[in-house]
């Protein structure tokens, strides 16, 4: 504490991640006038990776709030001013977004939870695994624009300082950001700026007019203007959150070519294994075993064999991924968010029953941290836990495919000529049928179907 009287401290958003240069402000946790704690949450932000709660470095009483709710600024830009006597201390890294440790359970009080560890008690925003990208891919969609020389007066620094929403931004419109003065801090290029840059290059309405061409970009870089709710309507304000989910999934729809399948699984054997083990390896492990973790592991399996699944659309070439990492869309209370199990391939059933429940139990806490919703290279999703026995989801863009899980169901179906009661499940894929056909689509589910259906008693959890 410093001896001096009480000073105006200027709070900036403080720098989160490498690859994250901006923020939406969520949520104030605070409102001017309030007391606040060092170290105690501040205000919630969003960005297109992750949503996180940002601490104050100081305690003390807030001011002003420099940056409202909705409102994108840069890592680094003022957000606040908070009337204290302490000195800041810099925040390098939120205290909420660390790992939080898995609590220890005894006999009587073990985690309950349903397939997929799905909650009820929250409104499912939607059977889709959209919302998260690939930082590496969304570069690779953007190195076309990048990979020459910057032009003279124009830095190779400034110019990867660009955020994900600014590049997603200037590739939809071919806008050359080189060309495009920022007016951002340090001369960050906003995105803004690239709208103006859109407005200016768009040809004038008459001029479009006679060469017929529509006028996309001056109608949606200019906000529509609000219409007036009837007197039988109700009009609900966009969270941050909700926006970046519909903008994903309007992109994803709109640059991937969706194909879809779907086959039926005899998962009989499944049913019957994990009844017969989940008692002790609840006991043995403190982790509910669903039918997930064994889902997981046979799409695993078969993305080794079937590479392109695991791949993105490179414009000019497919990128192959070496490594599996499986995305989980998960309905949290924020939203959907898709966090992912990095290097599946060398987890055992039950190491992947650990690791999906961690995961999953954060997002719904809003406890991820950036290296959790970075790197997917596939998506699963269980909307049989939703009730679901078809569905078609929605690319997790820039990935190549995603599959859902459907509600097991008893069915009377047709085995050696005769009619017997199965445990049935359909298994169901979108995929971008640039990267593969309907051959490869098909080789790919059929071997998950092939593994779920092989599953019994000698199959090995650990």
């Amino acid at each position: 504490m410093d001896e001096g009287g009480p000073l105006a401290v200027t709070i900036e958003l403080p720098q989160v991640g490498e690859s994250v240069v901006e923020g939406t402000i969520g949520k104030w946790l605070k409102q001017p006038g309030d007391t606040i704690q060092r170290f105690e949450p501040l205000v919630e932000v969003v960005t297109d990776k992750v949503t996180m709660e940002i601490p104050s470095p100081v305690g003390g009483s807030l001011l002003k709030i420099l940056a409202q709710e909705g409102e994108t600024v840069p890592m680094g830009a003022p957000i606040a001013e908070v009337e204290t006597s302490e000195t800041p201390v810099p925040v390098t890294t939120n205290p909420v977004l660390e790992p939080i440790p898995e609590p220890e359970y005894t006999e009587g009080n073990h985690p309950k939870g349903t397939t997929g560890y799905l909650r009820h008690d929250i409104s499912p925003v939607g059977p889709t695994g959209g919302g998260i990208s690939d930082p590496a891919a969304l570069d690779a969609d953007y190195a076309a624009q990048t990979a020459a020389e910057p032009p003279d007066g124009i830095s190779a620094e400034r110019l990867s300082r660009n955020s994900p929403a600014v590049r997603r931004l200037a590739v939809e419109h071919n806008v050359d950001l080189s060309q495009v003065s920022g007016t951002g801090m340090g001369g960050r290029i906003t995105r803004d700026d690239v709208l103006k840059s859109i407005e200016l290059d768009a040809p004038p309405p008459s001029q479009a007019a006679r060469v017929g061409q529509p006028q996309p970009a001056q109608a949606t870089a200019a906000p529509a203007a609000p219409v007036p709710a009837a007197a039988d309507e109700e009009h609900i304000r966009l969270t941050p959150v909700r926006r970046m989910i519909a903008d994903a999934m309007v992109r994803s729809v709109t640059e991937i070519p969706h194909a879809w399948s779907t086959v039926e699984v005899d998962v009989s054997g499944l049913v019957a294994f994990r009844d017969q083990v989940k008692a002790d390896f609840l006991e043995r492990e403190c982790v509910e075993l669903t039918y997930l973790p064994f889902i997981i592991k046979a799409v695993v399996e078969s993305l080794k064999e079937h590479p392109t699944l695991n791949a993105s659309w490179g414009g000019d070439k497919i990128i192959l991924k070496k490594r599996v990492n499986i995305g989980l869309a998960v309905a949290a209370p924020s939203g959907l968010i898709v966090p992912v199990i990095h290097d599946a391939g060398s987890l055992s059933v039950a190491g992947l029953a650990a690791a999906s429940r961690a995961l999953v139990r954060r997002a719904r806490e809003n406890k991820l941290t950036l290296e959790d919703v970075q790197g997917g290279t596939f998506t699963l999703n269980n909307t049989g836990a939703l009730g679901s026995n078809v569905s078609q989801p929605i690319i997790n863009y820039p990935q190549a495919a995603i599959m859902t899980t459907e509600a097991i169901q008893k069915r009377a179906v047709v085995r050696d000529d005769a009619i017997a009661i199965r445990s049935m499940m359909n298994l169901c894929m979108s995929f971008d049928h640039r990267i593969m056909d309907g051959a490869e689509a098909s080789g790919f589910i059929n071997a998950v179907k092939t593994r779920l259906e092989a599953i019994g008693p000698d199959t090995g959890v650990y």
